[in-house]
């Protein structure tokens, strides 16, 4: 019986450190060294939050950046954040990567099959991925610039203002952020 008391005990202690102390400590780990002190990273346009800069969202509009398609879901479910876990050699995934390349030919008549960058026919591995490379960017500026009336080279200024570098140079890759890239073009559109 002095056995299962002692047991009791520990489990209870367990469960109170491991429900509450050890989420507490996360909690101020993030707070104190995370980025935004914690907090979610919101993209503001016009004094109003329009989304996280951390989860990719759907862009259809001729005048936007498009991000990766997602698997999780219309318009970036993250409560269904996955990826499709179909491989290279699965007919079924080669024929939807076709359907999309197909697809982004169709915005973007300048391109050939070859220069279609692969980011922009297949999902993320979480299927949210807000990023997408400098030149998955530049193969789509000439199709932005055409729907908002600007020319190539001030958006690809735009582009190249925002390109994120690798951590310490050397950690990951240029990426550019779609979200904050669309918001950098209304904000450019309101400053003419």
């Amino acid at each position: 019986m002095n056995n299962f008391i002692k047991s009791l005990r520990l489990t209870v202690v367990f469960c109170l450190f491991f429900s509450v102390f050890y989420i507490l400590i996360l909690w101020l780990f993030a707070k104190v060294a995370g980025p935004n002190s914690g907090n979610a990273d919101v993209a503001i346009l016009n004094s109003k939050v329009v989304g996280a800069a951390n989860v990719g969202q759907m862009f259809t509009q001729d005048c936007y950046f498009w991000g990766r398609p997602s698997c999780a879901g219309a318009g970036y479910d993250a409560a269904n954040s996955c990826g499709s876990n179909k491989g290279p050699t699965n007919e079924a995934y080669l024929a939807e990567v076709n359907v999309r390349i197909d697809s982004f030919l169709v915005y973007h008549p300048y391109l050939s099959r070859k220069d279609v960058p692969a980011e922009m026919v297949t999902a993320s591995g979480s299927g949210l991925d807000p990023h997408i490379t400098p030149e998955s960017a530049y193969v789509q500026m000439e199709r932005v610039a055409k729907a908002r009336g600007m020319d190539v080279i001030s958006v690809k200024a735009i582009v190249d203002e925002l390109v994120e570098k690798p951590l310490l140079g050397i950690l990951g890759t240029e990426k550019v952020n779609v979200l904050r890239l669309n918001i950098a073009l209304e904000e450019a559109r309101k400053n003419k």
